[in-house]
């Protein structure tokens, strides 16, 4: 009887050992999300558009600066995605004058509401909004000279797809800048490191990035090209 006691506890001994090791082949076989998969992001701004419009802005964001490095001249169609207030929309439709077009995108119906109001106030006749998609700016195909996301793309929930989705209105040699800070994707910031992995997935490069956009080096300023163009 003693010697059939040894046996049965030597036994759960050596069961209670492989436990450990059991558990750790379970959870290394466990899947793990890929990079950038519905990474956190922002709740999109629904208050009042007007707060973007702060005295100064033009001067910390060097917005004039921006435009000459997107190659915002006249004549050119550009892209303002997550348009908001239209605050960049109408610097911009100003820069291309007559001849140019500017498409103020935005998935908030109030703000493409706001920016055609704004529009027709300041007698802009170039500027043409669109009520986008998470996933689309469901832009005109092959019409976009540049294009920018202003503070814009920490808020957007499928940014991979809305890259891709922006690179057949883009012409070639255009310009998509991104303008963002610094943080975890839900503090209304995002790492340049997860955007450039991102747009890499969506097929652009970057061409040239920059810090000046803010003082405290917080911000900055990503110039992407499509991998099809030159």
């Amino acid at each position: 009887m003693t010697l059939k006691r040894l046996a049965l506890m030597l036994a759960l001994l050596v069961s209670c050992q492989a436990l450990p090791s059991l558990s750790a082949q379970s959870a290394a076989q466990a899947p793990v999300a890929g990079p950038g998969e519905h990474r956190k992001t922002s709740e999109p701004y629904t208050g009042d558009l007007s707060i973007f419009d702060s005295p100064g802005r033009d001067k910390r964001l060097q917005i004039d600066r921006v435009m000459d490095i997107l190659g915002i001249t006249q004549g050119k169609t550009v892209a303002d995605i997550g348009a908001g207030s239209g605050w960049f929309t109408v610097r911009a439709a100003r820069r291309v004058g007559d001849a140019g077009v500017v498409y103020a995108v935005d998935i908030n119906p109030e703000s493409v509401r706001y920016v055609d109001a704004r529009a027709a106030t300041e007698k802009l006749h170039n500027v043409k909004t669109i009520l986008g998609k998470a996933d689309d700016p469901l832009l005109p195909a092959g019409t976009v000279d540049a294009a920018l996301l202003l503070k814009t793309y920490h808020e957007v929930a499928e940014p991979v797809a809305l890259l891709r989705n922006l690179r057949g209105a883009l012409r070639p040699g255009a310009r998509v800048g991104i303008i963002d800070r610094n943080g975890n994707g839900e503090d209304h910031g995002v790492g340049r490191d997860v955007v450039l992995r991102e747009a890499t997935q969506a097929g652009y490069r970057l061409l040239v990035q920059y810090d000046f956009v803010k003082g405290d080096k917080m911000d900055y300023f990503l110039v992407l090209v499509s991998e099809s163009g030159p």
